[in-house]
């Protein structure tokens, strides 16, 4: 990396740290109690620590959203390769949905939950942990699998 940009991002580093020690102080000198008792003193001390961890957090991830994004302009094969596993994973979340249940949600005494006919929304979440479901089984075969290879090759 280049060391004009790595001293940028030092510094950068540098007060972002210094900015959050400085509201986490002014925190601890309230005290615990205090700043749970009285809202006022909770809009005034955390409320801008919240607000500038999401400042932060947003622009890293746009930082991150557009570099990856160039990397990937700059570099047609990874391109390729991305379209590819973006490809498999829709697969993947159709099979989900597809296998997925829109019937109304009921407790443990066969009864239907209060908001429990929600249709579409039952459907997503229910394609959601499919969806984990199918990727964690795939990892987990991956895991085996090197496992599996590992204690078979010998170096």
């Amino acid at each position: 990396m280049n060391s004009k940009i790595s001293k940028i991002l030092s510094l950068a580093s540098g007060l972002i740290g210094l900015i959050a020690i400085y509201f986490l102080v002014r925190i601890i000198m309230e005290g615990d109690d205090a700043v749970k008792e009285s809202l006022e003193l909770q809009n005034s001390l955390v409320s801008p620590f919240v607000s500038f961890a999401k400042v932060v957090l947003i622009v890293t991830a746009v930082i991150a959203v557009v570099f990856s994004l160039w990397n990937l302009v700059r570099h047609p094969k990874l391109l390729k390769k991305t379209l590819i596993s973006l490809a498999a994973l829709a697969v993947l979340l159709m099979i989900s949905y597809a296998m997925a249940s829109d019937e109304a949600t009921r407790n443990l005494s066969g009864n239907i939950i209060k908001d429990g006919e929600a249709g579409p929304t039952s459907k997503w979440v229910s394609t959601g942990i499919w969806y984990s479901m199918i990727l964690g089984g795939i990892g987990l075969a991956f895991f085996l699998w090197d496992f599996v290879k590992s204690l078979v090759s010998t170096k």
